[in-house]
């Protein structure tokens, strides 16, 4: 029920992630006067769906605890959450309200054992690939712990999407200077550097370039830092493929010259296409949770379905807890101490 459109994008969403991955099975919770004339449109997904009728839904525009007071234990969003909770579901993906699903998922699922805050992870197109980035908005500000919380979290998640043994991490700072940047990314570096965590390896600080550059496999920041730069790159998008449709369009010659260069200009659109990286990962609760941006359409919001199917395949949860006990809590730098008598 959630997003900008609804069920008349989640259920084509889900019936092309349906075709991709055969093997997949939905429990979907929903008004059934708008998701049933929709499912018995497509009976292939109708057939695999077991559907639950719920008269509350959460608004987009809703305060998280607002939300919560009106909508827990009874609105749609609450009875996905409690079915990855219950085991009913491997996995709960919503389209909806931000703040309402991280507030839910907190308090529904709980968080690991020493995860303090959990985060928002995405995959950023690179020019290398992929790489995950996080938090891209679940919390504002972060210390030197939480921060070395992400670093363990995302490099579990990079584990799983990009199969490799130690992903590479950097903490985004305004400079790759250790002496550079406040005093919480500062003290994070140091813990991450003298640590030797295992399955990560410890790149450095990495500058705001370094995200479209591919550098490292986890980029980790907190979530003010990390959603205003998914914003913009997202708007950059935008921005570019206007240019390039304006430039195309500006003359007889423009229109020509797109006619011989249209596999090209295919490739990069395919490549720039936000819908085929949607899906934020909430890292560090007891249960998975995909967030789909609430603007897409059903490509995107099947693509947020394939990701989380990919999470719960390769058992996050429980590589995310190996990484999490194998880390010892950081120790933060000693605070100066005076001795009174």
């Amino acid at each position: 029920m959630g997003g900008d459109h609804g069920p008349a994008i989640v259920i084509p969403g889900a019936a092309l992630a349906l075709e991709r991955r055969p093997d997949v099975r939905f429990v979907m919770f929903g008004d059934e006067t708008l998701v049933l004339p929709l499912l018995d449109a497509h009976p292939k997904l109708k057939a695999v769906t077991t559907f639950h009728h719920t008269e509350v839904s959460v608004k987009m525009d809703d305060k998280p605890s607002q939300a919560l007071r009106y909508g827990r234990y009874k609105s749609s969003m609450w009875r996905a959450i409690d079915a990855t909770k219950t085991g009913e579901a491997d996995v709960t993906i919503s389209a909806g309200n931000t703040g309402a699903l991280m507030a839910m998922s907190k308090f529904c699922l709980k968080s690991m054992p020493q995860v303090d805050r959990p985060a928002i992870a995405c995959l950023w197109p690179t020019a290398r690939g992929e790489s995950v980035v996080l938090d891209v908005g679940a919390t504002i500000g972060a210390d030197a712990r939480h921060l070395v919380d992400l670093a363990v979290m995302g490099a579990a998640m990079a584990r799983i999407v990009f199969d490799l043994d130690k992903p590479s991490v950097g903490l985004l700072n305004v400079g790759v200077e250790e002496i550079k940047g406040v005093e919480a990314v500062k003290e994070a570096g140091r813990i991450l550097r003298e640590s030797n965590l295992p399955h990560l390896t410890y790149h450095g600080f990495v500058e705001g370039d370094d995200l479209g550059k591919g550098t490292v496999d986890v980029v980790v920041t907190e979530g003010f830092t990390g959603n205003i730069a998914l914003k913009t790159a997202e708007g950059t998008a935008r921005q570019i493929a206007e240019y390039l449709r304006a430039a195309m369009t500006r003359s007889f010659m423009a229109k020509i010259g797109y006619l011989f260069a249209r596999g090209a200009f295919s490739a990069l659109r395919e490549k720039m296409d936000p819908r085929k990286a949607n899906g934020g990962v909430f890292l560090g609760l007891e249960g998975i949770v995909i967030k789909s941006h609430g603007g897409t359409d059903a490509i995107g919001f099947a693509s947020a379905t394939e990701l989380g199917y990919e999470m719960a395949r390769e058992n996050l949860m429980a590589k995310v807890r190996e990484m999490v006990a194998a880390t010892a809590r950081p120790e933060t730098a000693p605070q100066p101490a005076a001795a009174v008598e």
